[in-house]
């Protein structure tokens, strides 16, 4: 597997790749990362079952997007495949490490810088809300179906999916139509279409050591760049001097606050459906809050 890797390594970079060592590192919730380190550099391994191969070509495909923008770090995709059982995608490796006021000020602004870009901005044919491929957030699918309408894609492709997925786990969520019934009127502001990380949580957004911000991991597609702000504050928030970067090149729309919630309530759902447990009952309390 690994001489398979090391030889795609070459081909991409045009270098004679040779392993001299490679170590465990964290590779998220639901993959291993291995340090691939050999005579040319260091590369980002993380491998999955052979089954999980297309999750790791949207991950490459999203990264690539995001690079486009020119707005924001990202860890550039070599490649992946498959070998034996396994699936594997190989990514640059950033020394990660730095944290500094400056650095996350600085993600902020140029998190907003990539918010502004959509097809439309590149010349391309505007195609509303989704994205050219599903893809996965965590491991559960994300289905980007094209849609013209934002609150049409939330309630379908978002929340009303989760909701599938719940019922089939045995999730008791009383007030799920009722909340489904109510999304076109919580999301009537019209936002400009997007391309968002999806997933950008403070375990998927980091500094180098050398003070560059750095976002991985995504769940891309181009949806209401709220999405990705409501996220940052789901587990803890991210320092206020990312907010405040954020703020001083796109200032959030009216109602941001009113709407954070039911963003956030689709990663809830997506978490009792992978995990279970209190997670219900969190998003229960979220969609009492929601339509109070």
């Amino acid at each position: 597997m690994w001489t398979q890797i090391a030889t795609q390594i070459a081909e991409a970079t045009g270098e004679d790749f040779q392993i001299n060592n490679r170590r465990s590192v964290g590779g998220g919730c639901i993959n291993q990362g291995y340090a691939l380190i050999g005579n040319t550099g260091t590369y980002f391994v993380k491998l999955n079952t052979a089954s999980q191969v297309q999750m790791f070509e949207a991950e490459a495909l999203g990264l690539k997007q995001m690079l486009e923008t020119q707005a924001i770090r990202v860890p550039k995709p070599i490649g992946w495949g498959t070998v034996t059982d396994f699936a594997y995608i190989i990514l640059e490796w950033l020394e990660l490490g730095g944290n500094n006021t400056q650095s996350w000020e600085q993600m902020g602004r140029q998190l907003a810088a990539m918010h502004r870009w959509n097809p439309t901005t590149q010349g391309g044919t505007a195609k509303g809300f989704g994205w050219d491929i599903n893809n996965t957030i965590g491991s559960t699918p994300q289905i980007n179906t094209w849609t013209s309408d934002w609150a049409e894609f939330f309630a379908q492709y978002r929340i009303g999916y989760q909701f599938q997925l719940a019922r089939r786990r045995g999730g008791h969520f009383p007030q799920q139509d009722r909340l489904l019934s109510v999304i076109p009127q919580l999301l009537n502001h019209q936002p400009q279409p997007s391309l968002v990380h999806g997933d950008l949580w403070g375990g998927n957004a980091a500094v180098t050591k050398s003070g560059e911000p750095v976002i991985f991991d995504p769940a891309t597609y181009i949806g209401d760049r709220e999405v990705d702000i409501a996220m940052t504050e789901l587990f803890g928030g991210f320092p206020s001097a990312f907010y405040r970067g954020y703020n001083e090149v796109s200032p959030l729309d009216e109602g941001y606050k009113q709407r954070k919630t039911l963003y956030n309530l689709y990663h809830i759902l997506n978490h009792f459906n992978l995990f279970g447990g209190g997670y219900a009952s969190q998003a229960n309390q979220m969609i009492e809050q929601i339509l109070r």
